[in-house]
């Protein structure tokens, strides 16, 4: 078991700070260790009183963690002073585990979070020893003083956080109007990381990507790796965000990937799938039947079964549901997410050219290109064979029930 720590405020209200990050640390699967910052009075609609712990007792409790705990990998949060950050730069200068410093200056919901003395204290003290800092478009603006309003001042101000003395940044697109997108930037690699944009704004989804990214750190992955591996988190997180009290919602840190009832979904559909196939189509190969996880990114987050024509055509799964995706069926699934994150089910069919022309009239759309994603969503993709001979089918669907019901209004279609 490897340990992390954070070192942030409390959240009366349990959806950011110290409390976030505890699930962000056990749902990526490390021991999480804490030293409490800040007490804050807040809930869903208001942050009502910050009493900042004294320095000696922050000092105190990052010794006792230190002196018992191998950490592997820590972020810093809500640290509110000068004298906070003065106190938490001392005891780190000793120790070389990486370091995620979330530069939190404000409030999800509006109300300031840093004294004025803060700014200049976190660039002179700490800034040096962090491993990734991870501002917003507020937060970056606050640190580097220019306006940040669109992709290329987010690049400008990543070159100009990492000259404060960062070894590497992120700054967050999810405040940027238009398109999301992250840059990372390490004095070498400029990159632009893209993603779905929500609809919502989450309390608690920068605390939950610090703390994810540090875990992922603490485990061994290299930082680019552990970056994209926080981001997918908070992304699961904001697809199944929830709300607690009367304001604005709250992301699921602790979201945990619901493989069982996946792999009973996918069971379940394929059992419909046998009655809806016509004959002649069953026996023309094998059907192949996938369900993703929330925000899946690769082939090993998406689950498929596999039908496989027996006797008289009938359609029998050879094995249980498993998670592993054919390549092609796991770029045309993942391309689908990106656009909308509710698209996680496919069903994947071959067919001989006599067998599509006859199901294509219920409506196929023919899209070569379709898995590198043109920014609409498609009932059904269909590419069709080098020879001419033979194409691939996919109809997408929400789940895997939904994918069927789509397969049978195609069927309905069909001309014997």
């Amino acid at each position: 078991m490897r340990t992390a720590l954070t070192i942030a405020g409390s959240d009366s209200g349990g959806g950011a700070g110290i409390q976030a990050d505890l699930r962000s640390f056990a749902a990526v699967g490390v021991h999480g260790t804490s030293v409490v910052t800040c007490v804050t009075s807040q809930n869903t609609r208001a942050v009502t009183s910050i009493f900042p712990i004294p320095a000696a007792e922050i000092r105190s409790q990052l010794r006792a963690v230190l002196d018992d705990f191998d950490v592997r990998g820590a972020k810093t949060g809500m640290l509110y002073s000068a004298e906070i950050v003065g106190a938490v730069a001392k005891e780190l200068d000793r120790e070389d585990f990486p370091l995620v410093v979330d530069p939190v200056m404000v409030a999800t919901v509006g109300a300031s979070l840093e004294r004025d003395d803060f700014r200049d204290a976190l660039v002179d003290r700490l800034l040096d020893r962090a491993t990734l800092v991870t501002p917003n478009r507020h937060e970056a603006e606050r640190l580097t003083g220019r306006p940040v309003r669109n992709v290329g001042d987010m690049e400008k101000a990543a070159r100009a956080i990492r000259k404060l003395g960062a070894r590497s940044v992120l700054v967050k697109g999810g405040h940027v109007a238009g398109k999301l997108v992250d840059i990372f930037y390490d004095g070498r690699v400029l990159r632009r990381l893209g993603g779905h944009r929500y609809g919502k704004e989450l309390h608690g989804a920068g605390c939950t990507l610090a703390a994810s990214i540090a875990a992922y750190l603490a485990l061994g992955q290299p930082l680019l790796e552990a970056v994209e591996s926080g981001r997918h988190r908070v992304a699961s997180g904001f697809l199944t965000s929830y709300r607690a009290g009367h304001g604005v919602e709250l992301i699921n840190s602790g979201y945990h990937p619901d493989r069982f009832t996946v792999a009973q979904s996918l069971e379940a559909a394929g059992s419909r799938l046998r009655s809806v196939l016509p004959v002649p189509v069953r026996g023309a190969g094998t059907v192949d039947l996938a369900y993703a996880l929330p925000s899946a990114a690769r082939a090993d987050e998406i689950a498929v079964v596999r039908l496989r024509p027996r006797d008289g055509g009938r359609l029998e799964p050879t094995g249980p549901a498993v998670f592993g995706a054919p390549p092609s069926l796991a770029r045309i699934l993942t391309a689908a997410m990106a656009e909308d994150p509710e698209m996680r089910a496919a069903i994947h069919l071959s067919l001989t050219r006599r067998h599509a022309g006859r199901l294509g009239r219920g409506g196929a759309v023919r899209t070569p290109q379709a898995e590198k994603g043109a920014g609409v969503i498609r009932d059904v993709v269909v590419d069709v064979r080098k020879d001419h001979q033979g194409m691939t089918m996919r109809v997408l669907g929400q789940n895997p029930k939904d994918a069927v019901r789509k397969l049978r209004r195609l069927v309905r279609a069909w001309k014997p």
